[in-house]
This record gives C-alpha cells, structure tokens and sequence, in this order.
C-alpha cells in the first residue's frame, strides 16, 4: 500500500527523519538510515530500534506516536496513485485475484480503502500473521495460501528493499516501483523496476507479467491458443 497504492512514503520519510526518530531515539545516538525500516510493521521497526540503536521511549508510547502520524498522513494528505482503483477492478473482472499485503495495520489500510472507495479479494496486514514481517517472505505466502494460489504464478508490487525481499523470497514475480521517496533505495532484487510517476507503465507490467504467467500455465496444461 505505502509507496505503491498510496503516495505516504513521502510523508512517512519526513515525519520518522525530522520528528519521530528524532523524539524516539537518544539525542546524539546514531540513527537508522531510513531503507532499514520502510517497509516493516512499525511494531517490529520498534524491535529493530531496541536490538541495534537507543530508544528512550517504550514500544506502547512508540506505536501511539506512530498512529497519530498516520491519522493524519492517511486521512488528510495522501493521494491515490492516479488509475489505481480503476486497474484493481480490472484485474478482479477478469478473474486475477488482487490482495493488499501491507505492513501497515487493518485501521490504517481501512481508512484508504473508505477513502478511496478500493476493493479487493484479500487484505492482509502483517500485524495479523502470526510470524515475522517483512522481509521475511511469510505473510506474502500466507496471503497466498488464503487466496489459494501458488508463489510462481503470483506478481507483487512493492516499493522497499524489506517489502522486494520479503515478495521475492516467496516466490513472487516482483516488481518494484520507483519515486522520489526511494530514489536511492536498493530495488535490485526485484524481476523489473517501474516509474511510479508513469502509472501506466506499473499497469502495462502488472498486465505483461500476469499475461506471461497464464500462457506458461495454460501452455503446461497442454492447452493450444
């Protein structure tokens, strides 16, 4: 969702560079480079902070300030990337499942899918899997085990180094979106790399890569064109 659907990456990275990280981790302390974190449930960013740097906050206090971060990023100043509700429709109608696989919680996805007016078959927050988050691969293979799919025929659109890991060590055909927020972010272990300023160039790939893993199924079932 973040980076992706939604443009919230941009304000997330100024909100955890001049206020959060700032408030949260020892004054003079080093502090994290920003691609550690995008992309993990703000749960486990908390955990990652206690084993390697000098929180002064404890976990509760860390996520309340999260979660009023995020009632305002989501409900006031995010945009939709331009298209996006009109291409989930599109695949659902022509019977391609379409999860939301986020590393933000049910409450905040909930708001931009009101908001949006999105729909999908499946939304499954990391906060909801019983294992680790991104980049570990389990909740994308949960999600695809709850939608009855298997890896080598799944496509994932992600933004972050964490959230490229955790979708290519599923199995996923990836794609990775580019934008200002992760000009520098280290994509390169995604299947393609996309302008997320052309989104139609995120569609034309999401529709090749499905296209390509339906003819390489339908071609080992020995079905002719």
């Amino acid at each position: 969702m973040d980076g992706v659907l939604v443009d919230s990456e941009d304000y997330w990275h100024a909100a955890e560079r001049e206020a959060i990280l700032p408030r949260v981790l020892a004054e003079g302390s080093s502090t994290p480079d920003l691609d550690e974190i995008t992309g993990m449930y703000y749960g486990e960013i908390y955990d990652y902070l206690a084993e390697r740097y000098e929180p002064t906050v404890d976990k509760a206090e860390f996520m309340a300030l999260y979660d009023e971060t995020a009632t305002a990023i989501y409900g006031d100043r995010v945009e939709l990337l331009t298209g996006a509700r009109e291409f989930v429709a599109e695949l659902r109608d022509a019977g391609v499942p379409v999860a939301l696989v986020s590393s933000s919680p049910r409450d905040w996805i909930e708001v931009v899918i009101d908001r949006f007016e999105l729909d999908f078959d499946l939304v499954a927050p990391a906060e909801e899997f019983d294992g680790p988050g991104k980049p570990d691969p389990g909740v994308y293979e949960a999600a695809l085990r709850e939608l009855g799919g298997v890896p080598d025929r799944a496509v994932a659109v992600e933004d972050s180094e964490n959230g490229v890991l955790a979708a290519v060590r599923s199995g996923a055909y990836t794609i990775a979106v580019r934008d200002d927020h992760n000009a520098d972010t280290d994509l390169s272990a995604a299947d393609e790399v996309v302008d997320r300023d052309d989104p139609e160039s995120v569609f034309a790939a999401v529709r090749q890569s499905t296209r390509t893993i339906r003819e390489s199924v339908s071609g080992s079932n020995g079905s002719s064109g």
